[in-house]
C-alpha cells in the first residue's frame, strides 16, 4: 500500500511540508532584516564619522550643537576611534578593563576589524580611523536565525517520528485485525471437524484414518491460537530450547520433501529462555519453509543452539540460491517476496514476534549467493 493512498496520511505530510515552507520563509525574511538592519548601523557610525571630523576640523561654519547631538546619538553600537598619529584608541559604548586599556581596545581592534570595514577620518594634522562593532540588538537577531533552524529540525524529526508512530499504530491494527479475523474464522470448521472425528469415533472408522485426522485438526487449533495470540501479550515462560526446535522439526520432517536433509546441533548442557512455545515454533517454520524455497526442495537445513552468555542464539542455515546484500535489510519488511504466490507475511511476522512479543532480534547473519543464508534468532536466556 503507497502511502499516499491513505488521505490521513496525506494531509499529515501536507501539514509538515507547510510547516517546513512557513519556517523557510521566515528564516529568509530573518536574513534580509538582518542585512538591512546592518547597513543601517553602517550608515549611522558614517554620519557618526562625519560628525566626529567636523568636530577635530575646527570649522568655524560648523554647527556644534548638531555636531554634539550626532556624536551623543550613538548609545548602542560599539566604537573605537584610533588616532594613527598618536597610536591612541579612545572607545564609546564598550565596558572597560580597569588596566591595561589600550591593549585591551587594539584586540577590540582587530576583531571589528574582521567584521566591518573601518571608516577613515582625513583632517590635516593627522588621521583617525573608525572601528564598530555589531550593536547588541544585530548580534541577537544574527543569532535568531540558527535558533529557528534548531527548532526548525526538532519540528521536523518529532513530526515524522510522529507520523511514522502513527504509521506503525495503523499496521498494528491491521495485523491484529487480521490475526483475531483468521482465528476466528478458523474456529467454526475445527469446531466441525472435532465433531466429525467423535461421530466416526462410535461408528468404529480406520483408526489409522481418525489418528491422522486428529493431528491435523490439533495443528489447525495450534495455528488458530497462535493467530489469537496476536495483538495480545503471549504468555511466556522458562522452556528448553532444543526441545521446542526439536518438536517443530519433527512436524516438518513428515510435511517436506524427503531431499532435505535437517541437522541439528544443540549445546551439551540445556539452555533456557523465557519464550512463548507455539509462537517461537511458527517463527521457526516460516523460515524452515522459506529455506525449503529457496533450495528447490531439495538441500541441506542445519539448526545451532549456542550459548552466547546471557542470549541464547539460533542459527538457522540452508544451501539455498542466497539473499543479495541490499536486501537483508527490507526481507523483514511487509509485503516482501520472491515467490509468485503469498502476501510476503511470514519473515515479517517472524521479526514482529521475536522483537515485539519476546524482545530478541531476528536477523541475516550471512549470505552468499549460490551458496545459502544464515538466519540468527537471539533470546534472552532464563535466569
Amino acid at each position: 500500500m503507497k502511502i499516499f493512498e491513505n488521505n490521513k496520511v496525506l494531509f499529515r505530510y501536507s501539514l509538515i511540508i507547510a510547516a517546513i515552507i512557513i519556517a523557510c520563509g521566515s528564516l529568509i525574511v530573518s536574513h534580509y532584516l538582518i542585512k538591512d538592519l546592518s547597513k543601517e548601523e553602517r550608515n549611522k557610525i558614517e554620519i557618526w564619522a562625519e560628525a566626529m571630523q567636523e568636530m577635530v576640523s575646527q570649522n568655524e561654519n560648523s554647527n556644534i550643537n548638531l555636531v554634539a547631538q550626532i556624536l551623543s546619538s550613538n548609545t548602542t553600537i560599539p566604537v573605537i576611534l584610533y588616532d594613527k598619529k598618536n597610536d591612541h584608541y579612545i572607545s564609546h559604548n564598550i565596558e572597560l578593563p580597569e588596566a591595561q586599556e589600550q591593549e585591551f581596545l587594539k584586540q577590540k581592534v582587530q576583531e571589528f576589524a574582521r567584521k566591518h570595514k573601518p571608516i577613515l577620518i582625513e583632517v590635516e594634522e593627522f588621521d583617525q580611523y573608525v572601528y564598530y562593532d555589531d550593536s547588541y540588538t544585530l548580534k541577537r537577531l544574527q543569532i535568531y536565525p540558527y535558533v529557528q533552524a534548531g527548532v526548525l529540525i526538532i519540528f521536523m524529526i518529532t513530526a515524522f517520528l510522529a507520523l511514522f508512530s502513527t504509521m506503525k499504530m495503523e499496521q498494528d491494527r491491521l495485523w491484529v485485525g487480521l490475526s483475531k479475523e483468521t482465528a476466528h474464522q478458523l474456529g467454526t470448521p475445527i469446531s466441525s471437524l472435532l465433531a466429525w472425528i467423535e461421530y466416526l469415533k462410535m461408528k468404529d472408522a480406520d483408526s489409522t484414518i481418525l489418528n491422522a485426522m486428529e493431528k491435523d485438526v490439533n495443528r489447525l487449533q495450534m495455528i488458530t491460537d497462535r493467530f489469537s495470540k496476536i495483538g495480545s501479550t503471549p504468555a511466556l515462560e522458562s522452556k528448553e530450547i532444543s526441545t521446542t526446535i526439536e518438536q517443530t522439526i519433527s512436524y516438518l520432517e513428515k510435511r517436506i520433501s524427503k531431499k532435505v536433509v535437517f541437522t541439528l546441533n544443540t549445546p551439551t548442557e540445556p539452555l533456557f529462555a523465557t519464550i512463548s512455545p507455539p509462537l517461537l515454533s511458527w517463527v521457526i517454520e516460516n523460515l524452515t519453509k522459506n529455506a525449503v524455497d529457496a533450495m528447490g526442495g531439495q538441500g541441506n537445513i542445519t539448526y545451532t543452539i549456542s550459548d552466547k552468555g546471557k542470549i541464547v542464539s539460533i542459527d538457522i542455515t540452508d544451501s539455498g540460491k542466497g539473499i543479495p546484500k541490499s536486501k537483508h535489510s527490507t526481507i523483514f519488511n511487509p509485503g516482501y517476496t520472491t515467490k509468485s504466490r503469498g502476501w510476503g507475511l511470514g519473515l515479517s511476522l517472524a521479526k514482529r514476534i521475536i522483537e515485539s512479543y519476546h524482545k530478541g532480534k531476528i536477523y541475516v547473519k550471512s549470505s552468499e549467493i549460490g551458496v545459502g543464508t544464515t538466519f540468527c534468532i537471539e533470546l534472552k536466556k532464563s535466569n
